[in-house]
């Protein structure tokens, strides 16, 4: 594996936590548990926050304890800055390598200027959330919890929405804090992906960051993703360092046996770490 540099991780890290904030919070021995009843990973697991936090039985079964009661799956965040053994700790209570992802950081350069078709606003507006929630889809158009999260941010941040003929058809949020500004949730509408309205968004977004004083941008995307990881990589973006999740089978769950007996169905050994809320969680629309 190759070498990350710690400092940025810590410093990307501490940012996420801001721009992306939990309904609940608790430290347990170098790690940041967050809790956002189910909606997104990011929010929703067991991070690293100090550079060689270690793991022992002890601490993964309290840890698991702490979402088994809140009646989430346990979900561990493994971003490089655990200690090298937490990896194989959890592989061997049985927790599975579930949905790589990668985070991405860019100069923001003269270049990145403001789409006239993108309106941002520096709050979430009810059209806004609707409006990203729906284009997301699936797992991620509860856009009750969605606007729950973005009302809770305290950074600058802005809302944009990207309006083609009269529409709304594409949504996206940055949030800048001490020099970066990060780009969250990028998404277009699904019937108008591929028109290139996601590189738009994303460039008015880097502008507005500069303009909030950010030098460098950073993102965070499933390493699956080919066509979002391409448009970043065309716009410049480098990758920072690689993380995965490490999630309990379904059937390797107390909670999810249960439910499963109770309704006489058969177990799956689908890696359903997350509440219903997970699957299109950290998903950016094709661009």
């Amino acid at each position: 594996m190759a070498e990350i540099d710690r400092a940025l991780v810590a410093a990307l890290e501490s940012r996420l936590v801001n721009a992306w904030p939990a309904f609940e919070v608790e430290l347990a021995d170098g790690w940041l548990l967050r809790f956002a009843e189910g909606y997104s990973k990011r929010a929703n697991s067991a991070s690293p926050i100090l550079p060689g936090a270690a793991l022992d039985r002890d601490l993964v079964q309290a840890i698991v304890a702490s979402f088994e009661t809140r009646g989430l799956a346990p979900c561990f965040r493994l971003t490089g800055l655990e200690d090298p053994g937490a990896d194989a700790l959890l592989e061997s209570h049985g927790f599975v390598p579930f949905d790589a992802s990668l985070a991405m950081v860019a100069p923001i350069g003269p270049e990145m200027e403001r789409d006239p078709t993108v309106r941002i606003e520096a709050a979430a507006k009810p059209r806004w959330i609707a409006g990203a929630a729906a284009s997301y889809g699936g797992d991620k158009a509860n856009a009750e919890i969605l606007g729950r999260i973005v009302r809770t941010i305290r950074q600058d941040a802005a809302f944009a929405t990207l309006v083609l003929d009269g529409d709304e058809a594409g949504w996206g949020l940055a949030v800048a804090e001490r020099g970066f500004v990060g780009l969250y949730d990028i998404v277009v509408a699904p019937s108008l992906r591929g028109l290139g309205l996601g590189r738009r968004l994303v460039a008015s977004l880097l502008a507005w960051g500069r303009e909030a004083g950010a030098a460098q941008a950073y993102l965070q995307v499933r390493e699956a993703n080919t066509v979002a990881v391409g448009l970043y990589r065309s716009l410049g973006f480098a990758t920072a360092y690689r993380y995965t999740h490490r999630v309990q089978p379904a059937d390797a769950r107390p909670d999810a046996r249960a439910r499963e007996e109770a309704a006489g169905s058969d177990a799956t050994t689908a890696p359903a770490a997350m509440s219903p809320q997970a699957s299109a969680s950290d998903r950016v629309g094709s661009a």
